[in-house]
């Protein structure tokens, strides 16, 4: 049997679902994947050998949560009506991101209810291209179709942002489940239960992803804190800057960071995320993983 190629669509209870281009198969991996310890990710370019997943093919970048890989765009939603979505779960989001070079969409949703708000405006400031959507009412729902074709993408938020229903709205044959949002929690139920890339016409492949709170992020990646900076692209202007070359930016003396913020060049709750991230960083034992 010819060796095939295809991309993981659907990852559940190591079985893997592979798009072969105009075919789907469902197969297990090979045991010499589990022996290298390789765990596939939905969004993993791979060859089928045999009737089995036989090899990863190198990857362009991959996440931890969500749990995908070779993404060329994430799109992260937000919203500022319940659940109100934390600029700190924004910011991490988007410097893990960052850091692995992937670029990032910020879609502020909802905006039927709230309007625009105040977080479209935050990034916008900082260097992200956003867009304000309304899945009930169709509002930005062509712009975000334009920013996604032909591109492998993944829709990220925490629980009740909208990711599914604004998935239907792109594509309503998809027929995803969406779930009421609690006025008492301040949150969503988890419709999605499993990553799954979704085939939409254009060569695009968007992922759905369970969506999750700022208490999930101690499982998201680490950054290195003296990488972080980099991660921020409303600090590039300034880096290089600072009276020392190791400036960490928090309380040194001649920082060309903490004058920016001074002067009102760097929204304030993007530097508070920053300093929390530092910290963050700063605690983490690499062994402590192994």
């Amino acid at each position: 049997m010819p060796m095939e190629k295809g991309r993981i669509i659907k990852a559940v209870s190591g079985f893997y679902t592979v798009d072969l281009g105009g075919k789907t198969v469902t197969v297990k991996a090979r045991g010499k994947l589990r022996r290298e310890e390789k765990t596939p990710l939905v969004g993993d370019e791979v060859t089928l050998e045999g009737g089995m997943l036989g090899e990863i093919l190198p990857r362009r970048n991959w996440f931890v949560r969500p749990a995908v890989a070779n993404l060329d765009l994430l799109v992260l939603l937000a919203s500022e009506v319940i659940p109100v979505t934390e600029p700190f779960l924004i910011d991490r989001i988007t410097a893990i991101a960052g850091n692995q070079g992937v670029p990032v969409l910020i879609v502020v949703n909802k905006t039927d209810l709230s309007g625009e708000g105040t977080l479209a405006g935050i990034y916008r400031r900082a260097g992200y291209d956003v867009i304000s959507t309304s899945a009930v009412t169709g509002e930005g729902v062509e712009a975000l179709r334009e920013k996604i074709t032909g591109k492998v993408v993944a829709l990220s938020g925490n629980s009740g942002v909208g990711k599914s229903s604004l998935l239907n709205r792109l594509c309503p044959s998809l027929q995803l489940p969406t779930g009421e949002v609690s006025e008492k929690l301040g949150r969503g139920r988890h419709t999605t239960r499993h990553i799954a890339l979704y085939r939409l016409p254009g060569e695009t492949y968007v992922a759905d992803t369970p969506g999750f709170s700022s208490f999930d992020t101690d499982k998201m990646e680490h950054i290195l804190k003296e990488n972080l900076q980099y991660a921020f692209p409303d600090f590039a202007p300034f880096l290089g800057k600072c009276q020392f070359h190791d400036c960490a930016h928090r309380k040194e003396p001649g920082c060309a960071v903490t004058a920016a913020l001074e002067r009102g060049e760097i929204e304030p709750t993007r530097y508070e995320s920053y300093c929390r991230l530092y910290d963050i960083a700063s605690a983490h034992k690499p062994w402590e993983e192994k």
